[in-house]
């Protein structure tokens, strides 16, 4: 998957958000909708200026095609990105603002949770808004979708274990995680359980307090510099985007790269870089679908049983890229993009574009 690094990124549609009233700056980026509609979450983060929000929420919006293609949903790739800093600036007629612009596309786009929002903002995006995901349980929701997605790291984590050393089983492999957030911790716990052995680190004193009330025996190190160049058999990125630039690339010590960050790869080529380097990179989108797939299940009615069932495929889907990988003399990640833009390939050629509520294969009642 190419990032955009450039104006011109290919998108069907990228839609700017304002309501002076609310304070509300928000960008809406669809990239493909040749599958089904583009559902993708809504991060709320202090970017320094609008320019860093569009690079990021493009690059966003374009992972997350690849991310519904290459986990076999018929759904469309987007994001979106609220600007500012929830702690101070989120509030119910923000929330409610935003869902009024998500509902002025007609069902093109279909939002849920990431950095920055939770399930109850989603239900207050809900009251202006038809296309919503990732609600609270009782207000006809999954949840906090981070469950599914350190559910489908680990399981990628064990293919890529089986991949390099023979056997899935992480016991006695020592795993370093970065960011200890609302995926990372959970990521922690099926590590500990499978017995590996877990270094962390994060900005937050408070995340990292919570992880070794929990799990006592986890080691923690001051930054991520110093997990990276500490003495690892897999690294974890579980933060923010760009977190392998080159200089962490250089210094990795670990055999495995998979975490549950999106768009790890700081710049485009460090994927060819780690490959030189006899380092196994599995790509984030990859890795990382088991929160889409667990909030797509809303669309049909949910079932934690069927959502988990599904995630649980992220293995096979790893297993089967870097067998690719390995067969055709290619780094893992162009593996998988070639898969995923195959199938969007396909599909284009039958329907270009996702027409929301004028298309009769959505409805706003299945969405409800």
């Amino acid at each position: 998957m190419t990032e955009v690094f450039g104006r011109y990124s290919g998108h069907e549609q990228v839609v700017f958000c304002a309501d002076e009233a609310s304070g509300l700056r928000a960008i809406i980026a669809i990239y493909s909708t040749a599958l089904g509609p583009a559902l993708g979450g809504t991060r709320f983060h202090p970017y320094p200026d609008e320019d860093a929000a569009l690079r990021d929420v493009l690059n966003l919006s374009v992972a997350m095609a690849y991310k519904a293609s290459l986990a076999g949903l018929d759904l469309g790739g987007g994001k979106a990105v609220i600007i500012g800093d929830p702690a101070r600036d989120k509030s119910e007629a923000l929330l409610r603002a935003y869902g009024r612009f998500i509902q002025s596309l007609g069902g093109r786009y279909i939002t849920a949770c990431d950095v920055g929002t939770e399930a109850s903002d989603m239900n207050l995006i809900a009251e202006e808004c038809d296309y919503v995901t990732g609600r609270t349980t009782d207000r006809g929701g999954s949840g906090d979708s981070a469950i599914l997605t350190a559910f489908g790291v680990f399981q990628a984590m064990r293919a890529c274990a089986e991949h390099r050393w023979g056997t899935p089983s992480l016991r006695g492999r020592r795993v370093g995680v970065v960011g200890v957030g609302k995926v990372g911790r959970r990521l922690v716990g099926h590590l500990v359980e499978d017995g590996a052995e877990v270094v962390i680190t994060d900005i937050s004193a408070a995340a990292i307090e919570e992880v070794r009330a929990h799990y006592p025996q986890v080691d923690v190190v001051a930054d991520a510099p110093t997990l990276a160049r500490a003495d690892l058999d897999i690294y974890a990125p579980c933060a923010l985007s760009g977190a392998l630039d080159a200089a962490t690339v250089s210094a990795l010590r670990a055999s495995i790269v998979c975490g549950a960050a999106n768009n790890q790869l700081a710049h485009p080529g460090l994927d060819k870089v780690l490959d030189e380097r006899g380092i196994l990179y599995a790509p984030d989108y990859m890795v990382n679908a088991g929160g889409l797939i667990q909030v797509a299940d809303e669309l049909h009615g949910f079932s934690f049983e069927r959502a988990e069932a599904r995630a649980a495929r992220i293995f096979d889907t790893t297993r089967r890229v870097l067998d690719i990988a390995t067969a055709e003399g290619i780094p893992p990640a162009a593996a998988a993009d070639r898969l995923a833009e195959r199938r969007i390939a396909q599909a284009r050629r039958l329907r270009p574009l996702w027409l929301g509520d004028r298309d009769v294969r959505v409805t706003r009642a299945r969405l409800r």
